[in-house]
């Protein structure tokens, strides 16, 4: 490990947040561009010792400043405030920003199935950016996450009632990933790059069934969840209708059990534990 500090960008958001949390555990110094360094969230990074900056994802300057003198970077792109050609924009940004700035090693969180022509809005986006990224010259890793167990929460509310919804036939698995995961799994690769430049590895934890999910669900509240499915004809986002669609074709093909295996230091989170941990003392 050297004393050069790794920059992680949008390190409030959850990928971001659950790499700064690995890399603080591993004693790691940690550079974290944020949009508010007065926001409460940096605040709370910067009194753990965090070397907070503020930068954005489209400023190539901020983003080239931030990256100056780091041993490594966590990158991550979304689309899910100004649409897929901001976050190509952001790609190129973050990509001309690293080679300005000579960055030694690039950690870029796209998703999994993103090399599959999935025809899915956001994933194409970043797939676009993954090309460009692997045409550059700066030293990277592409990690892909699956689905993250905390989208459920976006039903919590539903959950609580006792029930779980899903556009997915009830025995149809759901690769997933737990971001404590994602963040302990790239820290590894930030602070042990060389045998992870050059790869492309997607992430996932657990691979339960809808049905599964609400038996867990059920069992960490102490009372039934039944699974409902949602048609998928009443997901009218364009983009969301485009990725269950892919979920229920071809999907995510993380071959789970060689990844754990190669990778035991990660503890690999179950959807089960995740539900335990996230729903305990829930009314």
């Amino acid at each position: 490990m050297t004393d050069d500090p790794i920059l992680v960008l949008a390190a409030t958001g959850g990928q971001g947040g659950a790499v700064t949390d690995a890399l603080l555990r591993r004693g790691a110094s940690v550079r974290a561009l944020v949009r508010d360094p007065e926001g409460k969230a940096a605040r709370r990074l910067a009194v753990r010792g965090v070397e907070v900056i503020a930068g954005s994802l489209n400023d190539r300057r901020s983003l080239a400043a931030g990256m100056t003198g780091v041993s490594g970077v966590f990158a991550f792109t979304t689309p899910f405030e100004a649409g897929v050609e901001a976050e190509v924009a952001q790609g190129r940004a973050i990509l001309a920003a690293a080679g300005e700035a000579r960055v030694p090693h690039l950690v870029f969180s796209s998703v999994a199935g993103a090399d599959q022509r999935s025809g899915v809005p956001h994933f194409e986006s970043k797939a676009r950016v993954e090309a460009e990224l692997r045409a550059g010259e700066v030293p990277y890793t592409i990690l892909g996450p699956t689905y993250f167990f905390d989208n459920a929460l976006g039903g919590a509310d539903r959950i609580l009632s006792g029930v779980l919804d899903l556009p997915l036939p009830s025995d149809r698995p759901l690769q997933q990933l737990a971001r404590p995961d994602l963040g302990a799994f790239a820290a590894q690769v930030l602070l042990d790059p060389a045998p992870y430049v050059g790869q492309r590895i997607e992430l996932a934890s657990d691979a339960p069934t809808p049905a599964q999910m609400a038996a867990a669900l059920g069992s960490a509240l102490g009372r039934e969840v039944r699974y409902e499915r949602v048609p998928l004809d009443a997901i009218s986002n364009p983009d969301m209708h485009a990725m269950w669609a892919f979920l229920n074709g071809p999907g995510y093909r993380v071959d789970i059990t060689t990844l754990h295996a190669a990778h035991p230091e990660i503890a690999w989170t179950s959807f089960a534990g995740w539900a335990r941990r996230t729903f305990a003392g829930s009314p």
